[in-house]
């Protein structure tokens, strides 16, 4: 378990290090891509479906969507 929260405690620091040099788009694709993945899977839980087929559609409408928001940022 403890080997387990380092792993997610090393991925976490190395994607708040890799967001500082992207721009608003790129920023907004990843940020809405990881909001609906996990949005994706909670709703699919809930409702009985399958938590992995919820966060992959999740993670694509949160992608478009944050793409298309972060593009109007510029």
């Amino acid at each position: 378990m403890k080997r387990l929260g380092l792993i997610f405690a090393v991925a976490a620091a190395a994607v708040v290090i890799g967001c500082t040099n992207m721009s608003a788009q790129q920023q907004g694709t990843m940020s809405g891509a990881a909001i609906g993945a996990a949005a994706g899977a909670g709703i699919a839980a809930i409702s009985g479906g399958s938590g992995w087929t919820g966060a992959a559609i999740g993670g694509v409408v949160g992608g478009v969507a944050g793409n298309i928001h972060g593009s109007r940022q510029q």
